[in-house]
């Protein structure tokens, strides 16, 4: 599920966020915060159909995950009990600094391979080669708005561009694929609230470059 909020939201008008406590009474991060560009309704359904038939290929069990949120994270802000407002604020800030400096660009991934993980739920992505220029020079004017925004402990060099399709126990060796390719014309703020199948997207930006 998918909420839409602005980027002037406080703490106090969100009441669905969940703070968990430790052992030791401190807050457990329950929620998630990233700039995030989701895929269009057509890519979507194609990605959706790549993990239907290599979930009954493969002999997976993982449930995909649906259309509507499979998306490409950017930069991650961090994961919290409820996202600060201040780390909210500076974000959008970033965010709209950026958006004027870029154009629409063509994204495209045309493999999917399973990452390992140590948890043993194994994400099935989809990855892109050449299709993936646009991206990453995206990724860099946004990082040097979030470092000039004050948010330079965030923008992290190593990157994987990926679209998760589902969780499995069981990987998939990396295979090439029609290209699931779109045209970006926008990217948002997202707040994932994790363990619910929620996202709220707490603002967007047309690229205007």
């Amino acid at each position: 599920m998918i909420v839409w909020l602005v980027c002037d939201w406080k703490e106090d008008t969100y009441g669905e966020a969940v703070s968990l406590e430790g052992i030791d009474g401190s807050p457990q991060p329950t929620n998630g915060l990233y700039f995030a560009i989701f895929l269009t309704e057509d890519a979507a359904t194609q990605a959706a159909g790549f993990a239907r038939r290599l979930r009954s290929e493969q002999g997976l069990n993982g449930r995909p995950i649906a259309p509507e949120r499979l998306h490409v994270s950017v930069h991650h802000l961090g994961d919290y009990a409820e996202p600060p407002p201040g780390i909210v604020a500076t974000a959008c800030e970033a965010g709209a600094a950026a958006a004027v400096l870029v154009p629409p660009f063509e994204l495209a991934f045309d493999r999917v391979v399973s990452f390992e993980n140590k948890s043993g739920r194994h994400p099935l992505v989809l990855q892109g080669t050449d299709g993936v220029a646009g991206l990453m020079t995206f990724r860099e004017v946004l990082g040097a708005a979030m470092q000039k925004a004050g948010l330079w402990r965030w923008v992290k060099a190593h990157f994987q561009s990926h679209v998760t399709l589902l969780y499995d126990e069981r990987r998939v060796a990396a295979q090439t694929v029609e290209a699931v390719g779109w045209t970006v014309r926008e990217f948002v703020l997202v707040h994932s609230l994790y363990g619910r199948a929620r996202y709220a997207q707490l603002e967007r930006w047309p690229l205007r470059g």
